[in-house]
């Protein structure tokens, strides 16, 4: 469909990969869209449980009388009409009423590996403390969470005290780890923000087998180590919370 065109200040800015509008996914592959925000796996149609969906489309309630949903995942940047059109093809849409059309965001956020040390300050005002989304993380939980540990580290100032950063280990302590270049390293690294994943973790030594000695193989060794890697940081956060 028809596309709005960028401005020229923002025709150089770069895509999330975490937050692609649409059409960008569906220029990218037939089978794009249906490996994400339109993944079909785990979802069962409990009046035929057999049958599997070849993609579906989540609707989030947004609000009290069930009368207003939100389509998940449908940032675009395609022109009104153009929405209209594509979206009333979806099997179900095809009388629904739009309240209000999607579009894009922008998230604003610093270079924090040169900016900020350890202890979330800015190097050159260590007055100044970062929270959040502007940090360079992901996600409501995510920035929560190092809204959080921001937040103690000036309690702990302010008592004439000093809160070290949570186990890199822990999620937020990986987090805290990758806003302050932990995992950044090499002439060209680039920071991007990140969500909360295994791969911001610390490797670990694991032997994989299971009870009875046997080798753990395929998906079972994935989970098998992500498993490990969270027993671990449960008891890691313990020392720091």
């Amino acid at each position: 469909g028809d596309k709005t065109e960028f401005k020229d200040w923002e025709k150089d800015t770069p895509y999330f990969d975490g937050c692609l509008p649409i059409e960008v996914m569906a220029e990218r592959g037939r089978e794009t869209l249906r490996h994400g925000p339109m993944k079909p796996v785990g979802l069962t149609n409990p009046h035929n449980p057999t049958v599997k969906p070849y993609a579906i489309v989540q609707l989030r309630q947004d609000n009290a009388l069930g009368t207003l949903y939100n389509m998940v995942g449908f940032q675009t940047k395609m022109k009104y009409g153009a929405q209209t059109e594509i979206f009333r093809t979806i099997p179900g849409l095809e009388k629904a009423v739009f309240a209000r059309l999607g579009g894009i965001h922008r998230n604003t956020f610093i270079n924090s590996p040169k900016l900020l040390n350890a202890q979330l300050q800015l190097k050159s005002r260590p007055n100044l403390r970062f929270a959040g989304q502007i940090m360079g993380v992901e996600g409501y939980v995510e920035s929560a969470a190092l809204g959080l540990v921001t937040g103690r580290m000036a309690a702990a100032q302010a008592r004439g005290a000093q809160c070290p950063p949570p186990p890199e280990t822990t999620a937020m302590g990986a987090l805290c780890k990758h806003v302050t270049g932990g995992f950044l390293s090499g002439p060209k690294a680039k920071f991007q923000p990140m969500n909360i994943n295994f791969g911001l973790f610390p490797p670990m030594d694991i032997s994989y087998r299971d009870a009875d000695g046997n080798r753990i193989k395929g998906k079972d060794k994935t989970r098998f180590r992500k498993s490990k890697l969270a027993a671990r940081a449960l008891t890691d956060i313990q020392s720091w919370a």
